[in-house]
């Protein structure tokens, strides 16, 4: 069971997360904090949209230098990528949306993403470097040390895609032809917009009534448009669908499965 809190809730404000922390100080130095077992989004790629704000969760265990208390020390966890730790805190960096100290030294919060402000290139769906920035407080409320934690490991930020899927006719009768068509799309982060996944290979799939698994028809590679068309033969009542897997950069998608009764 968790200690109580200690009182040093940190409430940021997202991308202004580590304004406190970038404030000038007399010289960079060792803070005496060390942060263990930081763990973002239990591990998993972090999926991020066009326009919803995302607020990827984390934990950690932190060490308080001698003389301080909980409440005088910041460590704020914050991703960084093609740049050094200090440059990604400064600029670009996913950073702190907030954060909670606990008495026995365990935190935990949230960072902040909002896409159409921290995410301008479609380069940043990559792996993303994990840091923390670390810094005491005096007893005036002046800054006494800053630091930059890393060799945390990294996570990747990739695309959000959405899958759509339309069969028809509906009904049909047993043995006629279904045209089943769909789209595969992705987020553009400099549009910030869905735009098509050209030539992405996805999966049709089809759920017969009364069951509760989806089963792989065939493949079929999307256009230079994102489009996706193919056709089946109708034998069963049952939900049509396109799914298709993440890539590097991009997450995975599957679509509301469309019903078409055959008679």
């Amino acid at each position: 069971m968790r200690a109580g809190r200690s009182g040093t809730a940190a409430a940021l404000a997202g991308a202004l997360a580590l304004v406190a922390f970038t404030a000038p100080v007399a010289e960079a130095s060792d803070t005496g904090i060390t942060v263990k077992n930081l763990v973002i989004n239990n591990g998993k790629p972090i999926i991020v949209g066009t326009k919803a704000e995302v607020t990827p969760d984390f934990t950690f265990n932190v060490s308080k230098p001698s003389g301080y208390s909980y409440s005088e020390i910041d460590a704020f966890p914050f991703l960084y990528h093609d740049v050094t730790a200090a440059q990604g805190a400064e600029k670009g960096g996913i950073y702190t949306g907030s954060v909670t100290f606990y008495d026995n030294g365990f935190a935990d919060g949230e960072l902040y993403i909002d896409p159409p402000y921290r995410l301008d290139s479609n380069k940043d769906a990559t792996t993303w470097k994990i840091a923390v920035s670390a810094r005491t407080w005096g007893s005036d409320g002046q800054p006494d040390a800053e630091e930059y934690l890393t060799g945390f490991g990294s996570i990747p930020v990739k695309r959000r895609a959405t899958a759509t899927v339309n069969a028809s006719p509906e009904p049909v009768a047993k043995g006629a032809t279904i045209t089943v068509k769909g789209s595969a799309k992705r987020a553009d982060w400099v549009k910030h917009t869905y735009v098509g996944f050209p030539g992405k290979l996805a999966k049709l799939q089809f759920r017969q009534a009364g069951t509760r698994t989806y089963k792989t028809v065939k493949y079929v590679r999307a256009s230079s448009a994102g489009y996706l068309k193919t056709t089946v033969t109708a034998s069963a009542d049952g939900y049509w669908r396109w799914a298709f897997g993440e890539t590097a950069t991009t997450g995975g998608a599957k679509a509301k499965g469309d019903y078409v009764d055959v008679t």
